[in-house]
């Protein structure tokens, strides 16, 4: 009784609070950063010399992001965070591990900017460096991945929680392609990545 008394006193607390301590909306000229739990989920589909399927596990990441508001509606985003993925081949077996660092640039489009709950949608551009590739050894010693440019979309919330303080949930979808060479090109893959990101956090307005 004592705990469902306590979580009940919570709960009624969480939007006293918002109310109390008011909140002014978002503005042109602020700076907004936000820290999240972010779940990276490849959605991929590949095309091998040697044919068969390429499988390319998820990871759950920290996640930092910075956003400028241009004017009350419309801010770009920056976020970045770094990644490792697990890849295997459906006949070839491990193909090691692989990590990510993927800066995405958005540009968001903020619906209700002086709402205490603020919907977004955004668009942009990714570039994706690959890195500390592990070949699981073998018959497959190396393995290297290239670099590249792809686009992103976006949708998100904030909801202010008081002072400078919000709740943020944001997902995104990332189109990012990659070829994959191994052991110095005898076997060669073009492999479609396109993750997706969903986030969970809480954000800081300057």
């Amino acid at each position: 009784m004592a705990v469902a008394a306590l979580l009940g006193t919570t709960a009624l607390s969480v939007p006293a609070f918002a109310d109390d301590a008011g909140f002014k909306g978002k503005s042109a000229g602020d700076f907004l950063v936000r820290l999240r739990g972010l779940w990276v989920a490849p959605d991929e589909s590949a095309s091998t010399t040697i044919g068969g399927d390429v499988s390319v596990g998820n990871d759950f990441i920290p996640e930092a992001d910075f956003s400028y508001f241009a004017t009350d509606n419309i801010a770009f985003e920056l976020i970045a965070g770094t990644s490792r993925h697990k890849v295997s081949h459906s006949a070839a077996g491990s193909l090691g591990k692989v990590s990510l660092l993927p800066p995405t640039l958005t540009a968001q489009y903020h619906f209700m900017p002086k709402s205490q709950f603020s919907p977004y949608v955004g668009a942009g551009l990714n570039y994706t460096f690959f890195y500390n590739e592990d070949a699981p050894g073998g018959g497959i010693n190396s393995i290297d991945y290239q670099n590249h440019i792809g686009y992103a979309l976006q949708a998100g919330a904030d909801y202010e929680l008081g002072g400078n303080w919000s709740l943020n949930v944001d997902v995104k979808k990332i189109f990012l392609k990659t070829k994959v060479s191994i052991n110095g090109g005898a076997v060669r893959a073009d492999v479609d990545l396109d993750p997706w990101l969903v986030g969970v956090g809480v954000g800081y307005r300057f």
